[in-house]
């Protein structure tokens, strides 16, 4: 058996590069630059941070980004990063033509997000949403419902719809 690369922790870790819908490409290859394990941003900074990389198109490396969230913030929050970090997976599969995938990610985080009650008194108060830091919950949970409809009628589902807006505006 082939020993894998650890941190210092003992996790398993892959050092192969990977393409922009996160899969592994040989080794030697060049591909998009990865997200640091122990990425650990403020939440404003993670969500501007993933948005960017959704609008460029990386909804894997977006997905990274949101699962460090969800793995460093309180647990009162987890939930709802899990959510962002599967409706990350969820546009991932959809950009490997993996609808059965995307319907499970997708379907998975509307139900988080639609569950997840922000926790008053620790949280930043935002007037125009009931969601902490301004996610624009109502409109992705909207955003991902559309994009079931979309693949349980078999409709392509062209880059640009896979770019949806974390915040509100």
């Amino acid at each position: 058996m082939v020993e894998r690369p650890r941190d210092e922790a003992g996790r398993a870790r892959n050092p192969r590069p990977r393409d922009r819908f996160g899969r592994p490409m040989p080794v030697g290859s060049v591909g998009v630059p990865r997200i640091p394990d122990d990425l650990n941003l403020p939440p404003q900074q993670t969500l501007l941070f993933a948005q960017q990389l959704l609008d460029d198109g990386l909804a894997f490396n977006a997905h990274e980004v949101l699962e460090a969230a969800w793995k460093n913030r309180p647990f009162a929050e987890r939930m709802l990063w899990q959510g962002l970090a599967q409706y990350a997976v969820g546009l991932t599969h959809i950009q490997r033509a993996n609808p059965k995938g995307a319907r499970t990610l997708l379907t998975r985080a509307v139900s988080r997000l639609r569950a997840y009650e922000a926790v008053p008194d620790t949280e930043p108060s935002n007037r125009n949403s009931d969601m902490p830091y301004g996610i624009d919950r109502a409109g992705l949970i909207a955003h991902a419902e559309a994009l079931l409809t979309a693949l349980d009628n078999g409709t392509a589902i062209p880059e640009d719809r896979l770019k949806p807006r974390l915040l509100l505006r």
